[in-house]
């Protein structure tokens, strides 16, 4: 097998010889008419969307996965795109670009990884490896076992990406209170997980940090959709040994990337664990365009301010209320969010029986109209989430992604909605599920 091997890196390394003297010959040679032709229609762009028949939206909701987040800005999507036009080592990018981002965010290490669910596996990864001192291709299949045998993770309730987890061989251990949490603790603990949008937080966070360092067991924060505030990036990695960041979300880069911050002994373990190395990461690769964009949307995000943010949504936010105030029984607020999507929201609270509708109904009527327009989930809400009181009866409009001029399109789409409900769309209560 080994002299197998030792052709095949031969063979590759002729072929790449051989493909970069082709290249240089063809860069030299004059392009073909048709090659000419088929350039300059690219360049004038193709509209897969429309030609997929996919729909498009205004998003007026958030960075939800659901609604593919955010569109990055121009100069983000600039760097993507030359990033597509050049090979390079992935490794070299992977190591520079991460150690770029950790420099700019003050951080002792950053990981970029395939998205926040990725980084929380990547944490799990990180922090198993460290504990056992095992090899990146032991994960997971050795983990748990004899040789392996520490793997447990404790968290402060279970939630949707515990999954990310135990796709390492991690054992998930809930706890409910601080005496159960200290009690938690043992020879194989790993990690501590907590999630900063968590629902029911019973265990004060000073205390879940306090008696994990006590046990020397390095504590993970899953602050995903947790910025702005733009500090957020640099202040909560101080506070935690690792946390993750979505990139797609307040950072506003590509959406199948993501960071994970924190104390470089786990970073820089995870980052050896990336593809193309054989392991539990291997799947979870993050191209060349997806990493130049991290760190375009790193440098974006930093040349921005949290008041000259929430000023652009205020300001959208404004010429909604101003559209909808002579609607009847509508009565209009702006409200921020304790935890996660941390940044203004329009309340558009009406009475139901008035307008002729409830709020999820007139949702889904926006959600079917022409132009479509996506709005909050929080939308006729029952009970509290994600640091929103309950919205029974009003809508929830977010700002922050809309282009210029969409806020004027928005506000009259909704009031149109409300003085005639079945005159957009029409009502299908399955069409737009409720996802936080």
């Amino acid at each position: 097998m080994s002299n197998s091997k030792s052709k095949t890196k031969v063979t590759r390394r002729g072929f790449l010889r051989a493909q970069a003297a082709f290249a240089a010959a063809a860069a030299a040679a004059p392009m073909p008419a048709l090659a000419v032709a088929t350039h300059e229609k690219s360049a004038a762009g193709v509209d897969y969307y429309d030609k997929l028949g996919v729909q498009t939206f205004i998003n007026a909701a958030g960075t939800y996965t659901d609604l593919s987040s955010a569109c990055m800005p121009e100069s983000v999507q600039e760097a993507v795109a030359r990033a597509a036009k050049k090979w390079v080592h992935i490794r070299e990018l992977q190591q520079k670009g991460g150690a770029y981002i950790a420099n700019r965010l003050k951080a002792e290490g950053c990981c970029i990884t395939a998205g926040a669910a990725s980084a929380i596996t990547m944490a799990a990864a990180a922090c198993i490896q460290a504990a056992n001192n095992c090899k990146p291709i032991d994960i997971p299949r050795l983990i748990g076992t004899p040789k392996y045998p520490k793997n447990e993770i404790i968290t402060q309730t279970p939630y949707g990406y515990d999954e990310g987890m135990v796709l390492c061989g991690a054992k998930i251990v809930v706890v409910n209170t601080l005496e159960e949490y200290k009690r938690a603790f043992n020879e194989n603990t790993v990690m501590t997980n907590h999630e900063n949008a968590a629902e029911t937080v019973k265990i004060p966070v000073e205390d879940w940090l306090a008696v994990a360092k006590e046990h020397g067991v390095p504590c993970h924060l899953d602050a995903a959709a947790d910025m702005p505030p733009i500090s957020n990036l640099w202040t909560l990695a101080e506070k935690w040994d690792l946390v993750c960041f979505s990139g797609g979300k307040g950072i506003r880069g590509p959406q199948s990337a993501g960071l994970l911050l924190g104390k470089k002994k786990y970073t820089d373990l995870a980052n050896a664990m990336l593809p193309p190395v054989e392991g539990v990461a291997r799947g979870m690769k993050v191209a060349k365009e997806q990493l130049v964009g991290m760190v375009a949307a790193v440098d974006w995000i930093l040349a921005q301010t949290d008041e000259s943010l929430f000023k652009e949504s205020n300001d959208r936010l404004a010429v909604m209320a101003s559209i909808l105030k002579d609607v009847p029984s509508v009565k209009t607020r702006v409200i921020v969010p304790a935890v996660a999507n941390h940044y203004p929201q329009l309340v558009v609270e009406f009475d139901p029986k008035v307008i002729g509708a409830t709020p999820r109904e007139i949702r889904a009527r926006l959600s079917s109209g022409n132009p479509a327009i996506e709005i909050n989930p929080h939308t006729g809400a029952t009970k509290a989430s994600q640091g929103v009181d309950p919205m029974p009866n009003a809508l929830v409009v977010t700002a922050m992604l809309l282009f210029p001029g969409q806020d004027k399109i928005v506000g009259e789409q909704i009031r149109k909605t409300l003085k005639n409900p079945k005159s957009v769309g029409s009502y299908d209560p399955a069409a737009v599920p409720i996802r936080l």
